[in-house]
């Protein structure tokens, strides 16, 4: 336990030092939710709880998949990670220890996101906590699961490329800012399968919101909780198969 503790506090050192990483996880978000919150150009079936829930969406997906998708592929490509699997930390450790890291982030991307919703005027009467964090529980297995996929089986540099475009698509096509309701037909039925879609919608609902839809079959939430639960699993599955630790 004091060689995870110690890595953990290692990553999430290192994390603060990486200003990129930063503006990533903490600056982007907050500012979205700030933006959005006082500027009334989004449309009006994006209520303040909508919001909120993309925001959290894409806080956790900048952290579980980008952050940590890209810092892992660095660290594959100039075998650090392949040295710290012999040493008495070991590969099993290592891995606990970078679940760990990312839970105190989210657990910080939350606090500060939730707070300054409140004071946007968001009411957490209707928040069910226990539910917001079952989504982001499967969210981060979903999506740290297709980032250390990449990271695992690209070169360092197009694994940056490839985590930010999949980040930049699923933004902006996969019902994280726009609600799957309101993107075109066809898009909208794509974004039903996708862990994006479904992590903002079963997040909209633990906070109070309506939920809407059909996803596979089912009506929302519950569909939505569906595939979110499939990606979940079959994500770290993949990325448990297919992840080289060597670079």
């Amino acid at each position: 336990m004091r060689l995870v503790l110690a890595q953990i506090r290692m990553e999430l050192t290192t994390l603060v030092r990486n200003y990129e990483q930063l503006l990533l996880i903490m600056v982007i978000p907050v500012g979205v939710l700030v933006f959005f919150g006082n500027v009334a150009v989004l449309p009006d079936s994006i209520t303040l709880t909508r919001l909120v829930a993309s925001v959290l969406t894409l806080s956790l997906i900048s952290t579980a998949m980008v952050s940590t998708g890209i810092a892992t592929g660095f660290e594959r490509s100039y075998h650090v990670l392949k040295r710290l699997g012999v040493t008495p930390l070991g590969r099993g450790r290592l891995i606990w220890a970078k679940a760990g890291s990312v839970s105190v982030v989210e657990l910080v991307q939350v606090t500060v996101l939730v707070a300054i919703a409140v004071g946007l005027g968001w009411s957490i009467v209707e928040l069910s906590w226990w539910r917001l964090a079952l989504a982001l529980l499967l969210g981060t297995a979903a999506f740290a699961g297709i980032g250390l996929c990449l990271a695992g089986r690209l070169r360092a540099e197009a694994n940056l490329a490839a985590q930010n475009g999949l980040y930049l698509i699923l933004l902006a096509l996969g019902g994280v800012i726009i609600p799957v309701d309101d993107l075109p037909d066809g898009l909208g039925a794509v974004a039903r399968y996708l862990p994006s879609g479904a992590l903002a919608e079963v997040v909209h609902a633990s906070l109070g919101g309506t939920p809407s839809g059909v996803w596979l079959f089912i009506d929302a939430p519950l569909g939505a909780w569906l595939v979110l639960a499939i990606w979940a699993l079959i994500a770290p599955l993949a990325a448990a198969r297919l992840f080289r630790f060597d670079g």
